[in-house]
This record gives structure tokens, C-alpha cells and sequence, in this order.
């Protein structure tokens, strides 16, 4: 018999990731990480998976982005 169940798993959350601050001035490591997640465009969303690797590079430019948690 399966069961069905409603306990929320780790990863089945996502994040909203606006892009909000050039990287004009900034270190080009950091210009690197915007890039490859894929903004190249001020003012541009995206939604990304809740996971550690997201997390690590969104945490190298907190400073340029805004983050929110969705479900």
C-alpha cells in the first residue's frame, strides 16, 4: 500500500533571485557568478532551486541580488 504523504522535502523549495546591482566596480569573481547564473540584465528574476550549491554562489553576491524563498 503506498502512502501518500505531505511532509515538505528540503529541495522542494525554490528561490527568487532578482538581479538588482551592477557589478561595475565590484571583484570579477563576482561578475563571473552573475553570469553564470544567467543574469545579464539589470532588474531581471529568476527562479532557482533551494539547494546548497545555489546558496554558495548567491551568497558571493548577496550584495547585488535580492532573494526570496518560494514554495
Amino acid at each position: 500500500m503506498e502512502r501518500k504523504t505531505t511532509k515538505k522535502v528540503k529541495g522542494d523549495s525554490k528561490l527568487k533571485v532578482t538581479y538588482i546591482r551592477s557589478v561595475i566596480g565590484y571583484d570579477k569573481s563576482q561578475a563571473k557568478v552573475i553570469e553564470a547564473l544567467g543574469f545579464k540584465k539589470l532588474n531581471t528574476t529568476k527562479i532557482f532551486p533551494n539547494n546548497d550549491s545555489i546558496k554558495g554562489s548567491l551568497f558571493k553576491v548577496k550584495h547585488l541580488v535580492k532573494v526570496e524563498e518560494i514554495d
